[in-house]
Formats: structure tokens, C-alpha cells, sequence
């Protein structure tokens, strides 16, 4: 089962790259949590763990491009919010690899927390100067 599902209600930003690349994170997202709480191998959950984190420092990068390319004032807060969390991925990442930690229902609700708040707080706060 889904664990966090792309609806233009509640997650659309009306920026075109921003809301696809949305939804492609969902589904990474969504696919990580189902290995991860369905029992696959280890270097399964591993490999679709590294695959979301490259794909969302992949995203944040773009839509900080964008940002500054458009002079969008709340840029140094937006970075910010991506930074912490890239910080935590980065250090999952880490401890995951290293045998210290697991991927969890805590970690992907973690995560779904995060763009529940991120998209509609910062998101869509861009959307008006990047579209």
C-alpha cells in the first residue's frame, strides 16, 4: 500500500518540472516503504534507499537552480529546509550501509511527515515565480 500518494490538491505547486518530479519522489518513496516493511533483502532496501536520496538531492538541486535563475526571495530558507533534510538521508544513508540502522515505518512516516509540511509550507510558496 501507498505510503504517500501525488494529488494536484494537496501537493500541486503548478510548476510543471516541480510537480512531476514530485510525483516521481512519491513513487520512489512509496517503493522504498513497501521493501522496507514487506521484508525484501537488505541490498534491495539498500538500493532503492540510495536511488530515492540520489533523486532527491537531484531534485532539491534543481529547484534551487530555478530558484535563484528567478530570484525567488525565500530561497535562503527553502535551501535550508533542503539541507536538514538531506542531512538526515545522508546520515541514514550512512548507518544504513554500515549495518547501524534500518529502514523502518518510523522512517519512510519520517519522510511523508516532512513533505506534508515541505510542499504546501515552501513548495508552493515558489509557485507564483517559478511557473
Amino acid at each position: 500500500m501507498a505510503l504517500i500518494t501525488w494529488n494536484a490538491a494537496q501537493y500541486g505547486t503548478n510548476v510543471g518540472f516541480a510537480d512531476q518530479e514530485h510525483q516521481t519522489l512519491f513513487g520512489l518513496l512509496n517503493k522504498l516503504y513497501d521493501e522496507a516493511t514487506g521484508g525484501a533483502a537488505r541490498a534491495t532496501v539498500g538500493a532503492s534507499l540510495d536511488a530515492l536520496i540520489t533523486y532527491v538531492v537531484d531534485h532539491f538541486a534543481h529547484e534551487e537552480r530555478e530558484m535563484v535563475a528567478k530570484g525567488f526571495a525565500g530561497y535562503d530558507r527553502h535551501k535550508a529546509e533542503h539541507e536538514a533534510l538531506i542531512g538526515i538521508c545522508a546520515d541514514l544513508q550512512k548507518k544504513f550501509h554500515a549495518g547501524e540502522a534500518e529502514v523502518t515505518e518510523d522512517v519512510g512516516q519520517l519522510v511523508k511527515g516532512w513533505l506534508d509540511t515541505h510542499i504546501p509550507k515552501f513548495d508552493m510558496a515558489y509557485s507564483d515565480a517559478l511557473k
